[in-house]
């Protein structure tokens, strides 16, 4: 029987935001769309989803950027999770970048039966997200770095900038 969730529990809302791994670097016979993770990156991205696991954490709706390093940081994490890689939506947006304007309309479209939202992209647009939910400053997110920030609303509509408590931050360094 599956447990009760609390009212707490029941309105809580949770963005992490993972920024890809180490991927291969940017050369003139590799566009950057198409740049993959190196051995190293898909050995830290399976680690670091093996930690998040072990915290009990559900990633909820997965969100990725489109560019196969991102794209393939979350494929990994699916894997780890037992998750379909079908789950995956893609956002363009996270890639071709957005303005911290455009932040908030992200999140309160989001559907509110998805009580976790778990995005994974690139620099500087995935630790200036982070930055812009959280109460506190997040430093920049590492290469394969997970932050985590909870929200009390009931629903995404909610969710306001500079709100978000964090409850975690992970990186590959956390490993040795």
């Amino acid at each position: 029987m599956a447990k009760k969730k609390t009212t707490a529990e029941a309105t809580r809302r949770k963005l992490i935001f993972i920024r890809h791994s180490k991927a291969e670097e940017h050369t003139a016979a590799i566009p950057d769309f198409e740049r993959s993770l190196t051995m190293k990156g898909k050995v830290f991205s399976r680690q670091m989803a093996e930690i998040m696991m072990s915290k009990g954490e559900d990633p909820g709706r997965i969100i990725s950027s489109p560019a196969f390093r991102a794209l393939e940081t979350a494929i990994i994490f699916c894997r780890e999770y037992g998750l379909s890689e079908a789950e995956i939506k893609l956002a363009p947006e996270l890639y071709n970048g957005l303005s911290e304007e455009e932040f908030l309309p992200l999140i309160r479209k989001q559907d509110d039966k998805d009580h976790t939202i778990t995005f994974f992209g690139h620099n500087p647009l995935i630790t200036e997200m982070a930055a812009y939910f959280a109460a506190d400053e997040p430093g920049s997110l590492a290469k394969t770095g997970i932050y985590c920030l909870a929200f009390d609303a009931a629903s995404w509509s909610e969710v306001v900038p500079e709100s978000g408590r964090t409850l975690y931050y992970l990186t590959p360094s956390d490993l040795s």
